[in-house]
């Protein structure tokens, strides 16, 4: 293509052209046959349609060195990303509050490697992510650095780049959320984990170092697959949104933004008078928190992060009336809703992102406290509780605890934002029950040298005797009259309460 045609609208469209999917048949075959979807596929997908303002869309790879100007503008459109600014769930929130960045890597372009040009194609897009405080949307999948950029010759090793810094810095300035399919490894893995919340397909593989890298480490030959697999990574936290291909996921991206974007009309909210039976009558039995959950909050606005993973502890997103906020609960199935040092890191991070971007938070207390003994010690519990603490007292968005049944010790305070007086309202259901520690262990603690001296159906008789007086004064009703509590309240009661505390108006229902 001569100077003349480059500088035609024609030779502008032709331009246009080679950068899109049309023009790359052969690669989008390759795609849609592994059951992937394209780097604009999925653009088209997330985006509002003609919201779309592209960055470095003629950037090709730095390799002009060798190969020609047309094998790179065929082969190496974008330098292998898609950047720019679009809106995104518009139609709900309005243009001025669905603006966004977007990164989507290309792995049709040299395995989505990072060059030269990518790298500064995506610090252009953080840049203006950062002057406009804009959330960004970044779709990771790719093979890392990329060894074959031979234009670039006044660097060394290339690692006075910018793209984590700038991605690093947005951290609590504005939402990152990173969505991943198939392979990303490398410093495409760095940025996946970065962000503050992490979706990834069942086929992903997310490691911080590919086959080669490890190969060339001397540490073995393993297969792609093998790294860093979807359901290991969902396990130990670094997914936090586990997605059945990249239309979920991409879905499941719209609806994690739309938390930050504001409140929303036309909710719909099941028969609140269900929450009253939903309690089992003998406190020693389990119940469905997630049941809890989803009859609490409006119909189908329940996202859960982290499910596979620190599960004594739910935390998630939810709207009631229409208004989004974070929520925290004790799973009682799972080791009695005790907050083990997983669960309590992964809280206080939850915690810390709902702080960061002015969600307020409701907690739904069900605890016999923090999970001791010798295997919680050697997860590290001592700093991971400690954090849970530290991120729930420097909590600057507003705080309502519901406490639904138990609240014992030091992991009912933790639940609390680490004190009864941090949230602006306390509540407890009726059948809410206090103290400094579980009432079975305060009694074996505290009447160890009484219940020796039975035996048998004496001493059963006898320690059943003492946890029904501690029950008695640690009830919901008595905390009440003590003003540890702020109010006990119908369990029906308990949407309108939480709303009524946080001073906020119901958007309309339809």
């Amino acid at each position: 293509m001569t100077a003349i045609e480059h500088s035609s609208i024609e030779g502008y469209t032709a331009r246009i052209e080679q950068t899109l999917d049309a023009a790359r048949s052969g690669e989008v075959a390759k795609r849609h046959a592994k059951g992937y979807r394209t780097a604009r596929e999925n653009l088209a997908d997330l985006i509002d349609a003609d919201s779309w303002v592209e960055y470095g869309q003629f950037a090709v790879a730095a390799q002009r060195s060798r190969r020609s100007a047309d094998e790179l503008a065929a082969k190496t459109p974008g330098d292998g990303v898609i950047t720019g600014l679009a809106t995104i769930n518009g139609t709900q929130f309005g243009a001025s509050q669905s603006q966004a960045a977007v990164v989507i890597n290309d792995y049709m372009v040299l395995a989505g490697t990072q060059g030269f040009f990518h790298h500064r194609k995506i610090d252009r897009l953080l840049e203006v992510a950062t002057q406009r405080k804009l959330p960004v949307v970044m779709y990771t999948e790719g093979g890392g650095g990329r060894p074959g950029d031979t234009d670039v010759t006044t660097q060394i090793a290339g690692l006075n780049i910018t793209t984590w810094l700038l991605w690093s810095q947005l951290a609590g300035v504005v939402p990152r959320i990173a969505v991943n399919n198939g392979y990303c490894f490398a410093g495409n893995a760095a940025l996946f984990g970065g962000a503050d919340i992490r979706i990834a397909t069942r086929s992903s593989s997310i490691g911080m170092a590919g086959p080669a890298m490890i190969e060339g480490g001397g540490l073995g030959s393993f297969a792609p697959a093998d790294i860093g697999p979807a359901a290991i990574q969902y396990s130990n936290g670094v997914i936090d949104l586990l997605a059945d291909d990249e239309a979920h996921a991409t879905a499941l991206a719209k609806q994690l933004l739309g938390y930050f974007q504001g409140p929303v009309s036309g909710w719909q909210a099941a028969d609140q008078a269900q929450l009253q039976s939903i309690m089992p009558a003998d406190r020693r039995f389990t119940y469905p928190v997630r049941r809890v959950i989803e009859l609490l909050a409006d119909s189908d606005s329940f996202l859960e992060l982290q499910a596979g993973h620190g599960k004594t502890v739910i935390t998630g997103f939810i709207r009631i009336a229409g208004q989004p906020m974070g929520l925290i609960a004790n799973d009682n199935k799972v080791l009695g809703g005790a907050i083990d040092a997983l669960s309590a890191a992964k809280t206080a991070r939850f915690l810390t992102l709902c702080s960061n971007f002015g969600l307020p938070v409701v907690s739904l207390c069900d605890t016999p406290g923090f999970m001791v003994g010798p295997d919680s010690e050697a997860e590290g519990a001592a700093t991971k509780m400690a954090e849970l603490f530290s991120a729930g007292a420097n909590l600057r968005s507003p705080l309502v605890c519901i406490f639904l049944r138990k609240a014992y010790g030091l992991g009912a305070m933790a639940m609390a934002g680490s004190s009864f007086v941090k949230p602006v309202y306390s509540a407890a259901w009726p059948m809410g029950e206090f103290g400094g520690m579980g009432l079975e262990g305060a009694v074996k603690l505290g009447y160890k040298k009484e219940l020796a001296e039975l035996e048998g159906d004496a001493r059963e008789a006898l320690f059943n005797r003492l946890v029904a007086e501690l029950y008695e004064q640690g009830r919901a009703a008595e905390a009440a009259a003590y003003l540890e509590i702020d109010a006990v309240i119908d369990p029906a009661d308990t949407r309108a309460a939480i709303l009524a505390s946080l001073g906020l108006v119901s958007s309309r229902r339809d």
